[in-house]
């Protein structure tokens, strides 16, 4: 946990200043009414929320001392429910939907909560993130925390919170769904960058889930770069998959500066050089970011690892990055991008990773382009066709060929519900081109593509 900046700090103390001075909190006091403490929540949740997104967004490693200072006693309970929540959803899940880590932040606002003078009224907003919060932990560490707590009636409340729909891992996995919704909006996520190998192990699952979270929601992650590059730099961890792992992510999705770049270029090389099994590895990290929808596996990625890889090694890597050098150079549809990939991939077996690498790359590709096409630009999916023709040819493989069906099939969709005119040129055109291309490349059987373009008949209203 890092310290919090004097800035943010100062801020959050004159906040609390003024909320003990604050007239809600005097009228609240004195007439114990429920009505003055929601005044006092409409007044300031908003602004501590509003530090809070700060810190979350510009630095996100100071966010569990943040929580902490606003924990204290002189915000009177004010936005601990929602920070209660985050803390449920922080915590790493396995399978089976538990923790695979006792969660001692979530304790600690819960005991902060339970500890408050305004727990009744707090314990209205709490339920649900308590329910959740027990069903991901183990039934002693529910037990222990519960009998820390003095208070009978609020120990009988928190036992009342476990409940038997989660027991099994596949309620836990709908309860974790459906609360998960409530937060999509807002950012949350922080993490433990490791020390020593111990630690590497223990919070690797976080911190990469972390970095891809804020990579997903295009956040300014300039704040987290010194720690990135004391990561990569730590000897000890090089070798392991773990830091291969979180090096990749940072060297294909970050933004570096020369001085960066130039640190990076050296502790990749000298960990593809310690690492006993680098190539296979990394081409699994990028078979798994391929597949990823949170990240996008794009030119720039590839050209980040092409401008830091040492070229004298003429390995499978460097032969790898050079193909796809050529392929975003050229473009995918040129010849040359064609030779250049069928020559590669018959050097290799098709099952191989590093074909499902490329593979991956040429859909990534073909979806995009035909994604994005306007219905009045269905002539470029034929002249399209004969390029995504040429590249089954090449791969031969049936997942790649889904992967072409299911993108072009879906624009065809939109094309017949844009031109309904059966007779018109478009429609026709669309007919001929889907009739013969989709059938030659075993998109669609002939039956199939005369149901598709069935004229459905509108059901007669019954007369009454």
């Amino acid at each position: 946990m890092m310290e919090l900046n004097k800035e943010y700090l100062e801020e959050l103390d004159a906040l609390a200043k003024e909320i003990q001075e604050s007239e809600e909190l005097a009228t609240y006091l004195e007439e114990e009414d429920e009505a003055y403490y929601e005044q006092l929540k409409a007044n300031y949740e908003p602004r501590i929320e509003t530090i809070h997104e700060r810190v979350a967004a510009e630095n996100p490693l100071q966010l569990i001392a943040l929580e902490k200072r606003i924990m204290q006693n002189d915000f009177e309970g004010l936005f601990l429910p929602r920070l209660l929540g985050y803390s449920v959803l922080r915590g790493e899940l396995d399978q089976n939907y538990k923790y695979v880590r006792p969660q001692t932040h979530f304790r600690d606002i819960l005991l902060a909560i339970c500890n408050s003078p305004n727990f009744e009224i707090l314990k209205k907003r709490i339920g649900q993130s308590i329910q959740m919060g027990f069903a991901f932990s183990s039934d002693i560490w529910i037990t222990n925390l519960i009998n820390a707590i003095d208070n009978k009636r609020i120990r009988y409340f928190l036992q009342s919170q476990k409940l038997d729909k989660y027991r099994t891992p596949e309620g836990r996995k709908k309860g974790y769904e459906i609360y998960t919704r409530q937060f999509r909006s807002f950012n949350y996520m922080t993490a433990d960058f490791p020390q020593n190998l111990g630690e590497l192990k223990v919070y690797f699952a976080s911190l990469k889930e972390f970095l891809i979270y804020r990579l997903e929601r295009n956040l300014d992650n300039s704040s987290l770069l010194p720690f990135l590059k004391d990561f990569v730099g730590n000897e000890e961890f090089q070798g392991h998959d773990e830091h291969l792992q979180i090096m990749g992510i940072y060297a294909c999705f970050f933004d570096l500066d020369e001085e960066y770049t130039a640190h990076l270029a050296k502790h990749f090389n000298a960990t593809r050089e310690k690492h006993k099994n680098f190539i296979d590895s990394w081409l699994h990290f990028l078979l798994e970011m391929h597949h990823s929808d949170r990240v996008n596996m794009d030119a720039y990625a590839d050209a980040r690892i092409y401008n830091i890889l040492d070229h004298s090694k003429q390995d499978d890597l460097t032969k790898y990055y050079e193909l796809m050098a050529t392929v975003h150079s050229s473009g995918y549809h040129t010849e040359e991008a064609m030779e250049a990939v069928k020559a590669f991939y018959n050097q290799h077996q098709g099952r191989s990773t590093v074909n499902e690498c490329v593979r991956m790359t040429i859909l990534h590709y073909l979806r995009t382009f035909i994604s994005n096409l306007e219905e009045t630009d269905y002539p470029e999916l034929f002249e399209i066709a004969k390029v995504f023709t040429v590249y089954i040819n090449i791969f031969g493989h049936e997942q790649f060929n889904l992967g072409i069906k299911h993108t072009c099939m879906a624009y065809v969709k939109r094309l017949l519900k844009h031109f309904t005119d059966k007779r018109g040129k478009d429609y026709q055109d669309i007919k001929k081109f889907v009739s013969t291309t989709f059938v030659d490349l075993n998109f669609l059987t002939e039956k199939e593509v005369v149901e598709l373009f069935k004229t459905r008949r509108k059901r007669k209203t019954p007369a009454s």
